[in-house]
């Protein structure tokens, strides 16, 4: 079988990795412009180089308490059916290899709506990383939400 190449990334104390496909760039954080009448998780907007990004707080969507930024603060920039989409994320500063095997379906206790994102478990020597897939974040209208910011 073969390699997944994974970005590890880090809410709180808890690692969560994305499939390196789908990140295109990990950058400093940067303040984002608030976007009135948007969901909660949606900090704003900011411009990267011209190109205006939204950009999300994993952090309030998966309902984790600790919202302080920190000196290792990034945006992950990730593309998400053609849109580019940015992540607050606690760090961001790893990429490993892992053979497909050591990738377990998400358990059943992770079960309801929030379990369509995880797309399984990694295990990496003493590590268990929780292996997102960050497309099926959003609901139909969050998604058009999002298209409505540019």
């Amino acid at each position: 079988m073969a390699d997944v190449q994974l970005v590890i990334f880090n809410l709180g104390n808890e690692e969560y990795a994305v499939n390196i496909m789908q990140v295109k760039e990990i950058v400093n954080y940067l303040e984002p412009v608030k976007v009135p009448n948007t969901p909660e998780f949606i900090e704003g907007i900011i411009n990267l180089r011209g190109e205006i990004i939204p950009i999300i707080n994993l952090k309030k969507r998966f309902n984790i308490a600790d919202n302080d930024l920190r000196e290792q603060t990034r945006i992950m920039v990730m593309s998400i059916d053609s849109k580019k989409i940015g992540f607050i994320v606690d760090d961001a500063s790893e990429v490993i290899s892992i053979s497909e095997e050591s990738i377990e379906p998400a358990p059943d206790i992770v079960a309801g709506i929030d379990r369509k994102y995880i797309t399984g478990i990694g295990k990496a020597q003493d590590r268990i990383l929780i292996i997102l897939e960050l497309d099926k974040l959003f609901s139909e209208n969050e998604y058009e939400a999002l298209e409505t910011i540019e």
